[in-house]
Formats: structure tokens, sequence, C-alpha cells
């Protein structure tokens, strides 16, 4: 009987060592890519995101643009990472007044068939992100895809076009106009200022949480739209129903601030949707 033990006892012990043995530990490798280059106001800049990543966008008063992409790599082992650092990265195409910025990497398939054909097939899908980080003119257009992850504007005053799959997001407008469109997550887009030189404003997000920050005293025509489920919560005092036959719902506002005039158009599929004045960030994070 303890023979028998000891042979259970040891087994065990055996199956405890290989199990050990064949788990290695992921690698993980981080390395960053930058970039400069001289481009004038009131461009065009195009920016085609990692299908996981996060892209950060901020104006300035330089005629340049600055890009920092870092680049995080987990596999098994350091062949690996050796294999997948090769191919992925971002390029750039460079014209008058344009420039596109494509997210590279096992993903792409045709990319990858033209630099890497032997590259192997069950690292296409390893756990590969990219983070964006880019200055740009103050006053440049933008357009940006996204996939899955941060999203952050600030300080461009232009005609900005954003897609995202799924994103926490914090839009802040200075002027110019915005259409953005996103699958789910949570998005704040806020306008600080009552003299918003905006030409118009139109969110779509599908799934999840619009936040709405308006200052007192904005000229603007309002719509929020809850199209399945859900409720808009209005706390800005500033609006009025556009017409008697205008009643305000949780489902559905038509509105305007001030004496109207700029659209300002926000729909969500299934979700909730905040109108807080500017400056009260504190009472959505108490919940209202």
């Amino acid at each position: 009987m303890k023979t028998k033990t000891s042979i259970s006892i040891s087994l065990l012990i055996l199956a405890f060592i290989c199990t050990a043995f064949g788990q290695q530990t992921p690698i993980k490798r981080t390395i960053s890519k930058t970039d400069k280059l001289d481009f004038g106001s009131g461009g065009t800049i195009v920016i085609s995101g990692y299908p996981v990543g996060s892209v950060s966008v901020e104006g300035t008063q330089k005629d340049e643009i600055e890009i920092e992409a870092e680049i995080t790599i987990e596999v098994a082992t350091e062949q690996q990472a050796d294999q997948i650092t090769r191919v992925v990265g971002f390029s750039l195409d460079e014209s008058s007044g344009r420039v596109e910025i494509t997210s590279l990497g096992p993903f792409n398939g045709k990319y990858l068939k033209k630099v890497d054909p032997k590259f192997p097939k069950n690292l296409i899908n390893a756990p590969v992100r990219i983070d964006y980080t880019l200055k740009v003119p103050r006053y440049s257009d933008l357009q940006i895809d996204g996939g899955k992850g941060n999203l952050s504007i600030k300080g461009v005053d232009g005609s900005l076009r954003v897609n995202f799959l799924e994103a926490n997001g914090t839009i802040d407008l200075i002027g110019g106009s915005l259409n953005a469109v996103f699958g789910s997550g949570n998005i704040t887009v806020s306008i600080p200022n009552r003299s918003w030189r905006g030409r118009n404003a139109d969110v779509q997000l599908a799934n999840g949480t619009l936040n709405v920050f308006l200052p007192a005293g904005l000229n603007a025509d309002l719509d929020a739209l809850i199209l399945r489920s859900g409720a808009i919560v209005n706390k800005f005092s500033g609006l009025v129903p556009r017409s008697r036959r205008d009643e305000f719902t949780q489902r559905a506002i038509s509105a305007k601030s001030g004496v109207g005039g700029i659209p300002l158009k926000f729909t969500v599929g299934d979700g909730q949707i905040f109108i807080l004045t500017f400056g009260s960030r504190a009472e959505k994070e108490n919940k209202l």
C-alpha cells in the first residue's frame, strides 16, 4: 500500500514538473517608432489605426506633424517577437496638402504577402497593438479610422471625420465640424466656448454612453435620439423645444439653445445620452 502511495505521489510530482516546464512565460516587447515632417495649415491628415490601439491627436501652432507609435507585442518566444517586429509599424503617403498614416502588420494579408510570404500563420492573430500620439497643425482636417482603443482629439480646428469600432473617447471641439460613428464605448464630446465657430456636429454611437457638454449661452439647434433602448438625461437648462409640438421625452429631444443656428445631432442605438453644462463633469462622475 505504501509502495502504491509513493508511486502516485511521484507521478503527481512528475506531472507538475512537466506542466511547469511546458508553460512558457509570455514575451512582451514594446518598441517605439517616430517620424516628423513639415506640413502647413489647412491640409488633410488621414490616420488608419491598428485593429487594437489608441489614437491621440493634439493641435499645435507648429507647421509640422509629429508622430509617435508605441507598438506592443506579446508572444511566446523571442523569435516570434522578432518575426512580428519586422512586419509591424506604419507607412506615410505624402502629397500636396495631404498625409496618410497607414498601420502595417500581420492583419493586412496583402501587405504581409509582399514583405514576408513565409510569415507563420499562427502569428497572424497574435496580440499586437499600436498606440498613436500625434501633434498636428491646429488648422487641419482629420480622418481617423480605428478599431478597439482610446481616442482623444483636442486643439484641432477643422473638419473631423471619425470611425471607431470600440472606443473610450474624448473630443473637444474648438471649431470646424464633426462627423463621428462609433460601434460601442463611452464617448464624451465637449464644446467649451459659447462662441464656438463650428459648422455642425453629428455623432452616432451604436451601443454605450454619449456625454455631451455644452457651454451656457450657446446658439445651436440640437437633436438627441435613442433608437432602441435607453434614455436621454438632460441637465442643460438652456434647451427649449424648437416648436410647440416638440415635446421632450426620454427617447427624443428636438431643441434649440439660445437663438438656435448650428446643427448638433447625437444618436445612440442602445444606451444613454447625457446632456450637461460644460464645467459640470463632477455631476456626471457623481451619477447626477
